[in-house]
C-alpha cells in the first residue's frame, strides 16, 4: 500500500522561507518520478515542481528560481524548499506519485504567506 505523508508546511511572512518533506512507503521509490502540487481555495490543483528517478526537475513558471525540488532515495523522501514566498503561494501542497497507471496523493500540508 502506498502512503505518502507530507510534513513542514505553516504560517510565514511574505519573503520567508519553509520547506517541506513528503516520506513515501509501500512503493519502490527510487524509480518514480515525484511530484508537488499546490491547490489554493477556489481553484484547481496545479503541478508545481516534479523530480525523476534521475534526479531531472521541472517547475511551473511562477515558483521558477524561488522554489527548489530534491530528492533523498535513502531516506524514500522528497522536498520542496521554498524560498521568497509570496501570498500568492498560499495553497494546501500536496505529494504526488504515479504507480502503475494510479495516481497516489498525500494528505497535504498548509502553507500560508501572509503578514
Amino acid at each position: 500500500q502506498v502512503q505518502l505523508v507530507e510534513s513542514g508546511g505553516g504560517l510565514v511572512q511574505p519573503g520567508g522561507s519553509l520547506r517541506l518533506s513528503c516520506a513515501a512507503s509501500g512503493v519502490i521509490f527510487t524509480i518514480y518520478t515525484m511530484d508537488w502540487y499546490r491547490q489554493a481555495p477556489g481553484k484547481q490543483r496545479e503541478l508545481v515542481a516534479s523530480i525523476t528517478s534521475g534526479g531531472s526537475t521541472n517547475y511551473r513558471e511562477s515558483v521558477k528560481g524561488r522554489f527548489t525540488i530534491s530528492r533523498d532515495n535513502a531516506k524514500n523522501t522528497v522536498y520542496l524548499q521554498m524560498n521568497s514566498l509570496k501570498p500568492e503561494d498560499t495553497a494546501v501542497y500536496y505529494c504526488h506519485v504515479r504507480r502503475r497507471g494510479l495516481d497516489y496523493w498525500g494528505q497535504g500540508t498548509q502553507v500560508t504567506v501572509s503578514s
